[in-house]
């Protein structure tokens, strides 16, 4: 039995372990791709399928998982197609998988190049993203601002949501790991936060990002105030020296009144005593 092992992996290394024989032309040897049916990224106990597609017939198909030297499963089949059927999947059953096949016609222990690498997740919940304003979290009302919500994983689908509105402000699918959500900036000032999923079901969802604020720009209104406040003071000079002015042309006229009113008063005197 040991034996039998040991002859089947000399047979099964010379191609889908490439990096060994780098010099063996792809051409020859064309890889095949491999994908996950529901999705690449599922909570535990979904049943996965990962498919092998040969770009050409095959009759055997070996799935590999990153970190074991024996391949996971066989497929002996006369197609183009193979089907590896993981059940109830686990955490631990996440990885890296690829795959080879071996096409009718070709030497005995030659295999294709192995395909891209499917990154598989089992997981309940998504990490956590970010949440940034761009170019930044103060806003001025004749200008825009653009929200990024970002996580760990290409292809998902975004939500913006908004403190005090229930359902989503936007939503957003990206084949990048983020989403953008642009906002007029005079109706961005307020308190946002963001979550991703998978794009189709069975849906796994992510945390909630940080809340982030959104102020508005109050160096307008600032300035205008300061002005309000300068002609005011203006103003209040202006008062205050019509006042003192006023003030002073009394007191003027009050003394000249007082100087001539007692002249006559003397001058009869005078007039007495003669």
């Amino acid at each position: 039995m040991a034996l039998a092992l040991i002859l089947e992996l000399l047979i099964l290394w010379p191609l889908c372990h490439s990096d060994i024989t780098p010099t063996v032309s792809p051409a020859l040897y064309p890889k095949p791709w491999l994908e996950a049916q529901p999705a690449a990224i599922v909570t535990p106990g979904v049943n996965v399928t990962l498919r092998c597609q040969a770009p050409q017939l095959a009759w055997r198909f070996a799935l590999f998982k990153s970190g074991e030297i024996t391949p996971v499963l066989y497929r002996d089949v006369s197609m183009e197609l193979a089907e590896f059927f993981l059940e109830e999947v686990t955490p631990a059953q996440g990885g890296s998988y690829h795959c080879c096949y071996r096409s009718l016609g070709w030497d005995l222990g030659i295999w294709s190049h192995p395909s891209d690498t499917l990154e598989l997740l089992v997981t309940d919940q998504l990490p956590r993203p970010s949440l940034v304003a761009l170019p930044g979290p103060v806003v001025a009302p004749d200008a825009n601002v653009s929200l990024r919500c970002a996580g760990r994983l290409r292809g998902m689908s975004f939500a913006l949501y908004r403190v005090g509105v229930a359902a989503p402000l936007q939503y957003r699918d990206s084949a990048e790991p983020w989403a953008d959500f642009p906002l007029p900036g005079a109706r961005a000032p307020g308190t946002y936060s963001c979550y991703y999923h998978t794009p189709s079901s069975p849906y796994v969802l992510s945390l909630r990002s940080e809340p982030l604020v959104i102020r508005a720009d109050g160096s307008g209104s600032l300035d205008y105030t300061q002005s309000n406040l300068v002609r005011l003071g203006l103003a209040g000079l202006v008062l205050i020296s019509l006042g003192t002015l006023v003030v002073f042309d009394w007191h003027s006229q009050s003394r000249t009144q007082a100087a001539s009113g007692s002249e006559p008063q003397r001058t009869g005197y005078r007039c007495l005593h003669v």
